[in-house]
């Protein structure tokens, strides 16, 4: 009678009992939870810090669109040294010496251009708030990449631990076989078979090693921490999502901060076409000075000199630059007329994408538990009928893959199912601190808009630069 040994059997359930934790492998352990990666990312993610950068930079630009109606005041001074020698017949020679030197103020203020700098201004001012909108979409993706990284870590974490128990009970098989080929029970094909199998467990160990090992890194990447005893996650509950596709495509299109982004930055640059095309027109401005020399012909002469003027500055030709940077602006404004009809088309793929892994993961799961739950009465009945000579070995082995295939299924399934949760939920433009109820100090990027957007003096940063 053929017999698995004690054991093969032993290691065999310990792989059943590995795979059944899957991704709450870890929870024994509380060191880590997706919050905190999505906490992590949200204060360290040095792609968000530059998109907050950046947000910044635009809202400063409002403050210098706003110069154009400003005064520009300059003042300058200069001292020197002349000589002056003459020299005439029947004359003595004479030698003068002055010292020229002055200082003055100079003022100019613009007080009519056609438009220019208002336009200008409310160019900025779309500008800044396209940044802004773009800041909170970086910011979705942030929280994305770090729920992504969280799960792929669990994920990959689950199948190397099913891959190093299915491994160590192969390794068992090879031993018991080879010593049953010692005593006659089996031939030298089944060895060969067990050995080769354990061969491919090998392999398939190493890769899922390193599958796991890029997983931390990434993580690493993305949240700035390493990756400790990382417990399970839950998807978000579907009282929190759209109750279907089409409510969720209409949310999308009114909520999504890259199609708000889009929106805005074609009026940004509606209104820069408008700001180029009045540099073709006059410009009114006033100006004024004064001034005071010194020494300017005799020795300590005083020279006081003050003026006021209105000028009309009325443009002609300028070798056709400004007409090309208006054709320009004009082109510019048709690609992002179009990129909102695109970025549209990629968000509502992205709910439908998002929708479906959701809505296929979860019969997924429910697959794979029948699954298991059948390839484990197969496998039983495989040893069973194995004992009694009615099935081979390479039967019993391919029952334990298939077995080993549901389990690991099942935790790509699940994994798939929480991130899908969270990419549905970004789709529609609701991925945020708040949202998610994340205890961490929320970025104000209106706030900083408000405190620069009419600053007059200063050369520090918010970031002390």
């Amino acid at each position: 009678m053929r017999v698995v040994p004690a054991s093969g059997r032993a290691i065999f359930f310990a792989v059943l009992v590995t795979s059944a934790a899957t991704l709450a492998a870890a929870t024994d352990v509380r060191a880590q939870d997706i919050g905190t990666a999505m906490v992590k990312a949200y204060q360290w993610n040095p792609d968000l810090n530059a998109g907050r950068a950046s947000s910044r930079a635009a809202a400063e630009a409002v403050s210098g669109a706003r110069a154009g109606w400003r005064p520009k005041v300059s003042v300058g001074a200069d001292v020197g040294r002349t000589s002056l020698g003459v020299e005439v017949p029947s004359s003595p020679k004479t030698q003068s010496e002055l010292y020229p030197g002055g200082y003055g103020l100079s003022v100019s203020q613009n007080l009519y251009d056609f438009g220019r700098t208002a336009y200008s201004i409310e160019s900025a001012q779309m500008t800044a708030l396209a940044a802004q909108e773009t800041l909170r979409n970086i910011e979705q993706n942030t929280l994305l990449d770090a729920v992504t990284a969280y799960m792929n870590v669990v994920r990959d974490g689950a199948i190397l631990q099913l891959k190093e128990a299915n491994q160590k009970l192969l390794g068992e098989q090879v031993q018991t076989t080879r010593d049953r080929y010692n005593v006659g029970e089996v031939t030298q094909s089944d060895v060969a078979l067990s050995e080769a199998r354990h061969a491919a467990a090998r392999s398939d160990v190493a890769m899922a090693r390193a599958n796991y090992k890029s997983a931390l890194a990434r993580f690493k990447q993305v949240t700035g921490i390493e990756a400790k005893k990382l417990t399970g996650a839950q998807p978000i509950g579907a009282n929190r999502l759209p109750r279907d596709p089409k409510l969720a495509i209409d949310l999308a299109m009114k909520r999504h901060p890259a199609i708000s982004a889009a929106q805005q930055g074609v009026e940004a640059q509606r209104l820069t076409v408008n700001a180029v095309e009045a540099e073709l027109l006059p410009q009114v401005t006033l100006s004024g000075s004064v001034a005071q020399r010194y020494d300017t012909n005799v020795r300590s002469d005083v020279r006081t000199n003050a003026t006021a003027m209105v000028g009309v500055t009325v443009p002609i030709y300028d070798g056709g630059a400004t007409y090309s940077r208006t054709r320009q602006a004009k082109e510019t404004l048709a690609e992002r007329r179009d990129m909102v009809d695109s970025i549209r088309e990629k968000v509502i793929a992205a709910v439908e994408g998002a929708w479906a892994v959701l809505d296929a993961t979860t019969y997924q799961i429910e697959a794979a538990a029948v699954q298991i739950s059948a390839a484990e009465i197969a496998l039983k009945g495989m040893q069973d009928e194995y004992r009694t000579g009615q099935r081979t070995l390479l039967d019993v082995l391919n029952a334990q893959q298939e077995l080993l295939n549901a389990r690991v299924q099942r935790v790509v399934a699940q994994r798939d199912r929480v991130v899908a949760s969270y990419a549905l939920m970004a789709s529609i433009g609701d991925l945020s601190i708040g949202r998610l109820g994340l205890k961490v100090p929320a970025y104000d990027a209106r706030s900083h808009y408000e405190k620069v957007e009419d600053k007059w003096f200063g050369t520090r940063t918010q970031s002390g630069e």
